[in-house]
């Protein structure tokens, strides 16, 4: 059985979008697209309603090439857990309240038993200093968390340990 990865929005939109100007972005998009190329296939993948959400808005012809990479992707079903541990969090202070989205994908990928969620958003969810505080609330409600890191990562180096 292969691991379980939640594809957060950050993962979609550096497949498909131009190539930054910014290094850093820049750095992030050519990761992003090596992973998909060289490692997703040792993953069963899978996004939400959520996902499709953010994709879904914007530009036309960005939002048909963002919603092409996922055509085949399945989307986790949202039980009424989902809001209820997105709340938690943000009550708990692991994710601000500005941010219920992120929150949201933590619930999802946690309560359907994701092994990872895939992200760039290192400011509320591949974060080192909130990482204690999201499995903190987690645990409190009897679930295990994804681990939350980035395509660079996971990559083939990283060893797996079953759930």
């Amino acid at each position: 059985m292969k691991p379980k990865v939640y594809l957060e929005t950050t993962i979609i939109s550096y497949l498909v979008s131009r190539p930054s100007r910014d290094l850093v972005t820049a750095a992030h998009q050519q990761i992003t697209q090596a992973w998909w190329e060289d490692h997703r296939r040792q993953f069963d993948l899978y996004v939400s309603q959520f996902i499709l959400q953010e994709i879904g808005s914007g530009d036309k012809e960005a939002v048909k090439r963002r919603l092409s990479i996922i055509e085949k992707i399945p989307s986790l079903d949202v039980t009424e857990e989902v809001p209820a541990l997105a709340n938690a969090l943000v009550n708990g202070n692991a994710i601000p309240s500005q941010s219920i989205v992120d929150a949201l994908h933590i619930a999802v990928s946690t309560i359907r038993g994701m092994d990872f969620l895939l992200t760039w958003n290192m400011k509320h969810l591949a974060n080192a200093s909130m990482r204690n505080a999201i499995t903190a609330v987690c645990l409190s409600y009897s679930y295990k968390p994804p681990v939350i890191c980035t395509p660079e990562e996971l990559s083939e180096g990283i060893s797996y340990v079953e759930r």
